[in-house]
């Protein structure tokens, strides 16, 4: 996707999260993230936005070496926790829109500019997190074809291929995930040592397709595999569940 629709995203579920966040108890449960209330997931993404804007508006090339709650110096309080996210999205909002095509600054993924990376990146943590945040309260909204098709390939292409991430089985498998909306595949093939995708076709002995919404929530761990169509041997779902995430390192 252009960087210009891929901010456009980061905002329009930046502010959905806001809406659905606005007047729910902190102390909800997060059922996708069963660690969390609220009130962590909140923090966890306002954190995120004040962590990457950092590197856009400072055009800082080397990596920060502090946790969140170091960076933040000072969670909010439950009455301003609203506010507090609202400004540190809308923050970063306005300093991606500002920054120029030639942006210079640490980068954690393969993408054509820095500027393409982090707008891609924060576009899809906020989206996701803004499904965490439905399923606490219980709303949910759909999105863009296009988007949640993005959204697979940064997951396949980009994270899970790195090392010590992704499926492993003690036999070689190959797995085709097909969003059907948007015409568009991905092959992932994986063993017990490395996990590698290819947008090329693999012949594969299972399939696992559907809308490229549904499709974008099941690989993120937000809806089940049931909610997609699966085709071939299924055993390979036991493989995905639990190791298709990204993690705060």
């Amino acid at each position: 996707m252009d960087v210009r629709d891929l901010i456009d995203q980061l905002q329009l579920h930046g502010r959905r999260l806001g809406e659905v966040i606005d007047g729910a108890d902190p102390d909800t449960p997060v059922p996708s993230c069963p660690d969390w209330a609220l009130r962590d997931l909140v923090r966890h993404i306002g954190g995120v936005h004040r962590w990457a804007a950092t590197y856009v508006l400072e055009a800082r090339l080397n990596q920060i070496d502090q946790d969140l709650d170091e960076l933040v110096v000072g969670w909010p309080a439950d009455a301003g926790l609203v506010d507090w996210y609202r400004a540190g999205h809308e923050s970063l909002v306005a300093a991606l829109r500002a920054a120029p095509e030639d942006l210079d600054c640490w980068t954690f993924l393969d993408a054509p500019s820095p500027l393409a990376m982090w707008s891609r990146r924060q576009a899809h943590e906020t989206a996701i997190h803004r499904v965490d945040a439905e399923l606490a309260v219980g709303a949910r909204t759909g999105f863009d074809p296009d988007f949640a098709t993005d959204g697979i390939d940064e997951l396949l292409t980009l994270f899970i291929t790195r090392p010590g991430r992704g499926p492993r089985s003690e036999q070689p498998r190959v797995v085709e995930f097909k969003a059907i909306d948007t015409a568009q595949s991905w092959w992932v093939s994986f063993d017990d040592r490395a996990c590698v995708a290819s947008r090329t076709p693999i012949d594969s002995a299972t399939q696992i397709s559907g809308s490229g919404a549904d499709l974008y929530q099941a690989v993120w761990n937000r809806l089940p595999y049931e909610s997609v169509v699966l085709n071939g041997d299924l055993s390979v779902v036991d493989a995905l569940v639990g190791t298709m995430h990204v993690r705060w390192s």
